[in-house]
């Protein structure tokens, strides 16, 4: 199969473009993209990954999706460097990955066809580990529910396979000309027959108790009609397994997808928006990059498919909670002999509010504390209001949430008002004082709470500068740019407008990195001649510039230029602090015996002793768990540690989504999704 599989490769149609051509033309996109490709870095069991970030988010859910991409046989992962790839990331906020195959079999292909068909085996365990590594990283802001994976020919079983085994880490899966699920080794050069319903009962099986997220998976199927390598007979005999396996009908008739004159594609739909399969018109075997994509196995024939997946996957993602819940608007709160009326209006786009929850906190200790928790009384209209109990003098915060018939929360409002005789005039005071630092970046937080409710500013003094802060509530922020390196301080200052202040501050370490031009940087490791020159030298010429050393995972790092992150040296050993003192996650636990190194974890949970700690293993506890629901109060779920409190609010153990007020009267239903991780809703 590998030889027949490669002569027919080497007999298709091959776009090759020497490396020397390729690095030039990435020395050019920086100027026309705004994101930047990092370039062969090691993470999640691969050596190397091709990573493209983008500056936009997703139009759905939180933060970015990502699409995980394989390549085919014979087919090096930087031919997707030029496969247009940058302009479906850009569009769509979708982080993508390129990895290169660990465990090839022939000729560069994936080995979809030897070995175990298991999460915890070879590439298999190394595609979810990379799903979940990189939307387990917060730097990255990378939704979890919106993951994907796509490939070629051997890529495309390979991605099928995957999707099949991990569907709850994959929201969607677009195999492109490549065999069924399950076929042999022969299934590349004459067509096996899979029924749809023996591709579902695959599926299910590789699935095993995460079978039920087959039903919210999407899946997008797709052949070039002129290929003539790996039988187009399998694009139908795909798309029917999928819809099978999914439970949905074919709609009728078929739409043209066209990007511009000669570049079109087929598109048949299936119910729910859950299966698309598409015909690529005049696209041989080769990923179908659209309009000026290039490289070996990469065609400019057809449409972009990643943009098209970039486009359907976020449409039809049924994983993505598009609620956004209750709006509250005129918020009023007023006192009148030591009590507050609390007044307001609440609308909800998608449904009807259902209750609008008020907490009445006391600010005495600089902190909220809560001492009375409100259900308000709706009206047909959808106003509200509630009446507090008697107050002592003092000063406190009052917020509003309204909640939605499918029992979503809005986004809170909250006001600060003095009850009883106003106290003597007295400085505001501040507590909680913290500094976050990014490169040669510092980020100033803390609680202002003034007694008289006359604060006239906050001001933070950095080393280069004093910044007026933002305050938000109770709580400020500030943020200064360009510190010099080594320790600083950050003085904060708060006045009221008599003039009263009371002062803060803060010390923190800025790394400065290293400034020169190019040639120090040579001279220094952080980029070579073949991987960074070029594009540093586009943005900075002969200049001085800035680099610093960033982690990358797996004790590797690259060297990323200020303000122009594709100006970066190759993936490397971290220079700046070695080997064995690297501590990727912060935690406690070098690198080289952390479990999940690039995951904060100092207990090295390991409940199924796989060498995988829980909070980085896609089934922490095997894979006989089974998802159960709990419908109960938010004081029962905190009780019975399905849920914590953080002040007046509950939150779920596990995925940490908000559960409203924690008291008797608020109600939720929690999933159980894996041991002792709790998402809120019913089970998939």
């Amino acid at each position: 199969m590998k030889q027949l599989l490669f002569k027919k490769l080497q007999n298709s149609k091959s776009k090759i473009i020497p490396g020397a051509l390729i690095s030039l033309c990435l020395s050019l996109s920086p100027q026309s993209m705004a994101g930047s490709w990092q370039q062969n870095v090691s993470i999640g069991g691969f050596n190397n990954v091709h990573i493209y970030t983008p500056d936009s988010n997703s139009s759905i859910g939180t933060g970015k999706s990502l699409l995980i991409v394989l390549h085919g046989c014979v087919q090096p992962i930087d031919n997707f460097l030029t496969a247009n790839l940058e302009d479906a990331a850009e569009e769509h906020g979708m982080v993508i990955a390129v990895p290169d195959a660990m465990n090839k079999a022939g000729f560069n292909c994936w080995s979809y066809w030897q070995g175990a068909v298991s999460r915890t085996a070879g590439d298999y365990k190394n595609l979810i580990n990379l799903a979940n590594t990189m939307s387990g990283d917060a730097n990255r802001e990378i939704d979890p529910k919106q993951v994907y994976i796509a490939g070629l020919s051997s890529g495309s079983a390979m991605t099928a396979q995957t999707a099949c085994l991990a569907p709850d880490v994959f929201a969607g899966v677009s195999p492109n000309a490549g065999p069924s699920i399950g076929t042999s080794a022969s299934g590349a050069g004459s067509c096996e027959t899979v029924s749809p319903s023996t591709f579902k009962s695959r599926c299910e099986s590789y699935a095993g108790s995460a079978k039920d997220h087959l039903s919210t998976q999407l899946a997008v199927v797709g052949h070039g009609t002129q290929d003539t390598t790996v039988p187009t007979c399998y694009n139908q005999q795909n798309a029917n397994g999928y819809a099978q396996t999914y439970g949905v009908n074919q709609l009728p008739g078929t739409n043209t997808i066209s990007e511009g004159s000669g570049h079109t594609a087929s598109e048949t739909l299936w119910s729910n928006g859950q299966l698309s399969m598409l015909w690529f018109n005049n696209l041989d075997h080769s990923w179908s990059g659209g309009a000026g994509a290039s490289g070996s196995y990469i065609d400019d024939s057809s449409i972009n498919v990643a943009s098209y997946l970039g486009k359907f996957f976020a449409e039809n993602n049924k994983r993505v909670d598009r609620n956004a819940g209750p709006v509250i608007s005129n918020f009023s709160v007023i006192e009148d002999n030591n009590a507050l009326t609390i007044t307001g209006d609440t609308a909800d786009a998608e449904g009807s509010v259902a209750s609008v929850n008020i907490t009445i906190a006391s600010l005495a200790s600089g902190t909220p504390s809560a001492i009375q928790t409100i259900s308000a009384t709706l009206a047909n209209d959808d106003s509200y209001s509630a009446s507090s109990i008697s107050l002592v003098d003092g000063l406190y915060q009052v917020t509003a949430v309204a909640t939605d018939n499918e029992g979503k929360a809005g986004d809170s409002v909250s006001m600060t008002i003095y009850v009883g005789t106003p106290p003597p005039p007295a400085a505001p005071e501040l507590s909680g004082i913290n500094a976050s630092v990014s490169g040669q970046c510092a980020t100033i937080t803390g609680t202002v709470i003034d007694q008289n409710l006359n604060l006239s500013s906050v001001v933070v003094s950095f080393a280069n500068d004093d910044i007026t802060a933002t305050v938000n509530g109770n709580q400020y922020t500030a943020e200064k740019c360009s510190l010099p390196g080594g320790s600083n301080t950050a003085t904060v200052t708060a006045s009221d407008s008599t003039s009263l202040t009371s002062v803060d501050s803060v010390q923190f370490t800025i790394d400065a990195g290293v400034t020169g031009n190019y040639n120090l940087h040579i001279n220094e490791g952080h980029i070579t001649w073949g991987s960074g020159y070029s594009a540093c030298y586009l943005e900075f010429g002969t200049a001085d510039f800035t680099m610093r050393e960033y982690p990358t995972g797996n004790e590797q790092c690259n060297w990323i230029a200020d303000g122009a992150p594709s100006c970066a040296g190759p993936n490397q050993a971290c220079l700046g602090g070695g080997t064995t003192n690297t501590d990727n996650d912060n935690d406690g636990i070098l690198n080289t015996v952390d479990n999940c190194p690039d995951d904060a974890n100092s207990d090295q949970l390991d409940s199924d002793s796989d060498g995988l700690g829980n909070v980085c293993d896609p089934t922490p506890y095997g894979s006989t768990f089974s998802c159960t629901e709990t419908t109960a109060s938010n004081y029962s779920h905190v009780q019975a540690n399905r849920a914590t409190t953080n002040g007046a609010y509950v939150y779920a153990i596990g995925s940490g989504e908000s559960m409203g007020f924690y008291n008797i009267f608020s109600t939720a239903t929690l999933a159980e999704t894996s041991e002792n991780y709790y998402e809120v809703g019913n089970c998939p």
